[in-house]
């Protein structure tokens, strides 16, 4: 390909071939157009050089912080799928073992309040939810007096049959049959004598007289005929029905098979009971 050779004087020369053939072009002082031009195309060709070196600058940035996020998560997803469960501290397990061993004995006083009220549901023909409520306010009251709650419902259902409302014609009121003239002092504490019908208030009560009459003769049998005002009664009849029903109580919540009732405590065979023990074991 002919080259045109111009007298252009400058340093600087390009070699290039074309069939075969070798021609120098010398690269003189170009005119102002010509210069803008080549300055311009300079330019074009540092921003070019410039945008990628951003854009790479950019990219490096971004991976940066893709694989800080990912150190952060984990390595294929979030951090909790691949965090190893920490061991808790000595205090906590402590803390854990001693909220399991308390939860442990209040499932199974609700479950021996569950068997109790379904007991006293079907054999006193009475709601069980009233029956789960009556049977919980006598294990609370047995619990503060140190009483028997056994005892306790034994003599509610002698007493009114779990009635709340019962009444006597001797002016005894309530589930354990308590008469207001005799004993207003205990009352006092829940309101007053018209307290006397409250389940809460009256199972306190009476449990409270029974506790009193149980230190004064530290005799069960002679304890409970003081209760029923029948001292005279040589046979101890009530005695005998309280524990008789104590006694199908006991099978309820006993894990053993039943057995045939023991003989029933009186007044002249009972084992004299020692303060807070109230109920002696030869008696179950």
């Amino acid at each position: 390909m002919p080259v045109r050779r111009r007298s252009y004087t400058g340093p600087g020369q390009v070699k290039c071939r074309n069939k075969g053939k070798a021609v120098i072009v010398r690269i003189g002082k170009l005119s102002a157009g010509r210069q803008d031009g080549a300055t311009l195309g300079g330019w074009g060709q540092g921003s070019r050089k410039l945008g990628s070196i951003l854009i790479l600058l950019a990219s490096v940035a971004a991976l940066t912080l893709i694989l800080a996020d990912q150190g952060s998560r984990g390595r294929f997803g979030p951090i909790e799928a691949h965090v190893v469960p920490s061991v808790p501290a000595p205090a906590a397990r402590d803390g854990e073992r001693q909220a399991g061993a308390e939860a442990a004995p209040v499932q199974v006083e609700e479950g021996r309040y569950r068997a109790l009220s379904e007991f006293v549901a079907r054999r006193y023909r009475v709601s069980q939810d009233a029956a789960f409520d009556l049977v919980t306010l006598a294990h609370g009251a047995g619990s503060q007096l140190h009483l028997d709650p056994l005892l306790i419902i034994a003599v509610i259902a002698v007493e009114s049959r779990f009635n709340p409302i019962a009444e006597s014609s001797a002016g005894a009121k309530g589930l354990m049959q308590i008469i207001p003239k005799y004993h207003g002092d205990k009352l006092e504490e829940f309101g007053g004598e018209q307290a006397v019908f409250e389940p809460a208030a009256n199972i306190h009560v009476g449990a409270t007289i029974l506790k009193e009459y149980l230190r004064r003769t530290g005799n069960l049998g002679i304890a409970l005929q003081m209760y029923a005002g029948a001292l005279a009664d040589d046979e101890d009849q009530y005695t005998r029905k309280v524990l008789n029903e104590r006694h199908r109580l006991l099978q309820v919540v006993s894990p053993s098979p039943p057995r045939p009732a023991p003989p029933v405590a009186v007044r002249t065979a009972a084992t004299r009971v020692s303060y807070p023990q109230v109920l002696p074991s030869k008696l179950d």
